[in-house]
């Protein structure tokens, strides 16, 4: 057998050292809290790493991305900007969470003591592309009426507007899936 056959070499093609965050371009709000307040921790870790949070989103565009990357390029690119722009929303939770006397984890105390970890179950894979934008888009949508369901709850105006700021992301994320729809 010739030497050069074992040469051979499966190549991406697709380049992601200039891949941004997909973020609005406006500023995020400091960081801050009015007080330390364990029920607002509480909610605010549901969005860190409950089964509609900033944790999944991250893993679930992680993998569309992997997926699609060698099929379409500028896709793969898309959804790691939107995980990208996922991790920065947890790292901010995971600031609030603290700074609201809470701990970083990953489990969700839920009413009643309970706790959850979070999963790999918290995740929709689904092998159909169509079928994977649509989860995507679900989820966004998920996470806005989180978001604004934790605002309601809250009543600190400065983590209000850390979420507030988030949601922008997320509606962006929203206008981004649907034109991949196209």
């Amino acid at each position: 057998m010739p030497m050069e056959s074992c040469d051979k070499k499966i190549v991406s093609g697709c380049e992601f050292s200039g891949v941004k965050p997909a973020v609005m371009d406006l500023p995020y709000p400091p960081v801050q809290v009015r007080e330390k307040n364990q029920n607002y921790a509480d909610l605010i870790a549901i969005s860190y790493c409950g089964m509609v949070s900033e944790m999944s989103a991250i893993m679930q565009y992680i993998n569309n991305e992997n997926r699609i990357f060698h099929q379409n390029c500028q896709m793969g690119k898309a959804f790691l900007g939107m995980a990208m722009a996922e991790m920065m929303h947890m790292q901010m939770l995971g600031q609030l969470v603290c700074l609201l006397g809470g701990n970083v984890g990953y489990t969700v105390r839920q009413q009643g003591g309970r706790q959850w970890m979070w999963s790999p179950q918290c995740l929709t894979l689904p092998e159909k592309f169509g079928d994977m934008l649509q989860v995507d888009l679900e989820s966004e949508q998920a996470a806005i009426s989180q978001y604004n369901m934790h605002i309601r709850k809250i009543q600190d105006d400065y983590v209000n507007a850390v979420l507030n700021r988030i949601i922008q992301d997320e509606q962006y994320h929203i206008m981004m899936l649907r034109s991949m729809m196209g």
